[in-house]
């Protein structure tokens, strides 16, 4: 009975622990000549990093840059 409580004592402290980490955004546009660029999300769970990376976009002027982002 012992080893139940404390196996079901640890996988609840793992489940508590959240999967935070240093996330690197990759963005590249699609205009000759552009080179990549990337943003690092210091300790962020990874459905916000994503939400971030996704969310950037770029007008230069009167034309729209279509920039595309993934997450690494």
């Amino acid at each position: 009975m012992k080893k139940v409580l404390l196996l079901v004592a640890v996988v609840s402290a793992f489940s508590f622990v959240s999967c935070k980490k240093d996330r690197v955004c990759s963005c590249i546009s699609d205009t000759p000549g552009a080179t990549a660029n990337e943003v690092t999300y210091i300790k962020s769970k990874k459905n916000n990093a994503l939400e971030n990376c996704m969310s950037t976009k770029q007008t230069i002027g009167t034309t729209v840059v279509t920039i595309t982002c993934t997450l690494k």
